[in-house]
């Protein structure tokens, strides 16, 4: 089986009408759909361009409020959080017309949301084809958003069970941990998803790193979306670095170098390929090295500390 994927080298704008932001998505789908993408990753905190048109159309906080006490409740974290809140099911119904109407599955731009109990965190929705939906939650908050948020793991780690494929997401600083993305790879998820949000070049190969690392010992395709550009009137996302990127294991039907695709940096596009399943099932039955099958020989070479490490992640099933 095999599809095309796109990551998006997505940039953040200053739009102040939903009308403009939801005319920017679509366009961005269209493009990708006429290009033949099946699979389309947007990345981490994308959403919060939502967070400025929400407010300056009143939507929210109505008319007692001044467009100077929007912008500054838009460009405080704190309250980009609350507001998300208030956007996510709208967002969510956007994406899930989108996915349906072009017949394509959709990790849609990430959010960071205040939950109805409990604390801030990082989301991402994953939608199909059919519109089925569900989400994850960003398993290793960095540093930044705990200090900034005092953001929290998700949980569980998920993989959803598609049409495509058993799909994983692994959000940025995740995907610098490989026992979560082998808990991924031990529930039967051979696509890993990783939205990313990086403030320069040291962030951006931090996570381009985890995202290679991950395809070798995994032997496994990931895909990492990046978020690009500069916004002023956001903190937590006013600069923006990277590029998108797809990538395997450099052996058996794969590039020498493990780059199936990669977008220049900075710039605006989708980063797109043909994903094919049968070559992952092969490569992992007859590539040069085995380290997917291999894997649990560390954990017998360390004794049982090691084996309660790296449980299987849930699968959702996201088929009608």
């Amino acid at each position: 089986m095999s599809f095309i994927a796109a990551a998006a080298s997505y940039p953040i704008d200053t739009l102040l009408t939903f009308e403009a932001l939801e005319a920017k998505w679509q366009s961005w789908v269209e493009s990708a759909v006429e290009a033949g993408a099946e699979l389309l990753c947007f990345p981490e905190y994308g959403a919060i361009e939502a967070a400025l048109a929400h407010l300056t159309q009143g939507e929210m906080f109505q008319t007692d409020i001044t467009q100077t006490d929007q912008l500054s409740r838009a460009s405080d974290p704190m309250g980009q959080i609350e507001i998300m809140a208030v956007c996510e099911a709208r967002l969510l119904s956007f994406w899930q017309g989108m996915a349906v109407r072009y017949g394509v599955h959709i990790l849609s731009p990430g959010l960071p949301l205040m939950q109805e109990a409990g604390a801030p965190v990082n989301r991402a929705h994953f939608i199909t084809a059919e519109g089925a939906t569900d989400y994850q939650d960003k398993m290793m908050p960095t540093p930044f958003e705990r200090e900034m948020w005092g953001m929290e793991a998700g949980a569980p780690l998920k993989v959803f069970d598609t049409q495509l494929g058993k799909i994983a997401v692994l959000i940025c600083y995740d995907c610098e941990f490989p026992l979560l993305a082998r808990a991924a790879m031990e529930a039967g998820a051979k696509i890993l998803l990783v939205p990313s949000c990086t403030d320069n070049a040291q962030g951006y190969w931090r996570v381009r790193i985890g995202a290679m690392a991950r395809a070798l010992e995994g032997q496994c395709v990931v895909i990492q979306s990046a978020l690009i550009g500069h916004c002023e009137w956001s903190p937590s996302t006013d600069v923006n670095y990277g590029a998108a990127g797809i990538y395997g294991p450099p052996d058996l039907g794969f590039p020498e170098t493990g780059v199936i695709a990669g977008g220049a940096l900075n710039e605006p596009n989708w980063v797109m390929a043909e994903i094919d399943l049968d070559k992952i099932d092969q490569l992992r039955r007859e590539g040069a090295v085995r380290p997917f099958d291999h894997w649990p020989e560390q954990v017998a070479s360390l004794g049982e500390q090691a084996a309660a490490l790296g449980k299987a992640a849930t699968v959702i099933r996201l088929k009608r």
